[in-house]
């Protein structure tokens, strides 16, 4: 008699992906992701005090990193690892052997789509990722490689091809990810705009990216997704994901890789502290009216084409030009060739041959 039992396909890229999660606190968060979540490798990087206790629910697989294995790892280099701040988790990035990287704050919840179905945010980024991108000429059905959507008349055959996705950037609902100022004008505001879309982010033009809702190709854009010096000691906070993308975006463009936005949604739990948030933000308020225009006017060389070396020569024109607004960017950019230094001593069937100082 035949076997009619039902088997479950795998989940996507099991063995190829895993989940990076900052944190200071136990993740009672994880047992609502658990349907999604659960079959995956987690890097659990812990900030504040490393003799503080994390709890995670049980049956999860995972590794735990504090500040205590940064530093041992690291050894000196581990300065380029920022301190009681999210940016941490780009730790995770560099300790990580997989593929792929889906990254997720402790506040964010599994949202609901219009028909109340549970949104498995993981599932749209692996999709998003395993689709090409199109930023060099904009589809204005969006993404065409979704289902129900083509290329429309006009658009360049030459052009359908498109290129790798490096990142796919999700978005959120209820808490949205506003600046302090905003945050303080608008205290109640809550979005609940849920749009079905996807699309690719045009060649040439920057975006703020977020990462508590980020997966992100790891062979394709790993090094350059450094989040920054932030944190304790540092005179800005709150600007290191927005850094790393500025970064990634400008070295995707260089070499013909795309980014995708929107979809999928995450539900943001908490509201953080505006006035905190403030303190954190006033001098990146003012700085990034010089930081977006560099990054705008910004040209990698030719011969750089790997994510290494266009991130050495990156970090020397932000020696270079953004010094002059505050010597915190020169001690950036001395971190950003620490950072590439420790990524390749970890990873060195990846590393490049760019070992120049900034």
């Amino acid at each position: 008699m035949a076997n009619n039992a039902f088997v479950a396909a795998p989940p996507p890229l099991k063995d190829e992906l895993d989940i990076v999660i900052p944190t200071i606190r136990n993740l009672d968060f994880l047992e609502m992701w658990r349907p999604f979540l659960q079959p995956y490798h987690l890097i659990i990087v812990q900030d504040g005090d490393p003799s503080k206790t994390i709890n995670v629910p049980s049956g999860f697989d995972y590794e735990l990193y504090n500040r205590n294995d940064i530093n041992k790892i690291l050894g000196p280099r581990a300065s380029c690892i920022s301190f009681k701040d999210s940016a941490c988790r780009c730790f995770g990035y560099m300790v990580s052997k997989k593929k792929y990287i889906f990254t997720i704050d402790d506040d964010c919840f599994v949202a609901n789509d219009p028909t109340g179905k549970a949104v498995n945010a993981l599932e749209q980024h692996i999709k998003n990722l395993l689709c090409p991108s199109t930023p060099m000429f904009f589809n204005t059905l969006y993404d065409p490689f979704r289902e129900g959507a083509d290329f429309v008349r006009g658009y360049p055959f030459s052009l359908r091809e498109g290129v790798p996705t490096a990142i796919s950037h999700g978005l959120w609902l209820n808490i949205p990810d506003y600046d302090a100022p905003t945050q303080l004008v608008k205290p109640l505001e809550r979005n609940t705009r849920y749009v079905d879309t996807v699309l690719t982010i045009p060649k040439g033009t920057l975006f703020p990216m977020c990462g508590m809702n980020l997966a992100f190709d790891r062979d394709l854009i790993g090094p350059a997704m450094y989040f920054g010096l932030m944190g304790d000691g540092q005179p800005i906070g709150r600007y290191d994901d927005m850094w790393a993308g500025w970064c990634c975006k400008v070295i995707c463009d260089h070499l013909g890789l795309g980014i995708k936005t929107g979809l999928p949604y995450i539900f943001h739990s908490k509201a953080s502290n505006p006035f905190v948030n403030l303190r954190k933000e006033y001098k990146g308020i003012f700085w990034q009216e010089d930081i977006i225009p560099f990054f705008q006017n910004l040209t990698l060389p030719k011969e750089a084409t790997t994510v290494q070396e266009c991130y050495i020569h990156l970090s020397k024109q932000v020696k270079e030009k953004l010094s002059k607004l505050d010597p915190y960017f020169d001690k950036l950019a001395n971190a950003m060739v620490t950072w590439i230094e420790a990524w390749d001593e970890l990873n060195p069937q990846g590393a490049s041959k760019a070992n120049g100082k900034a």
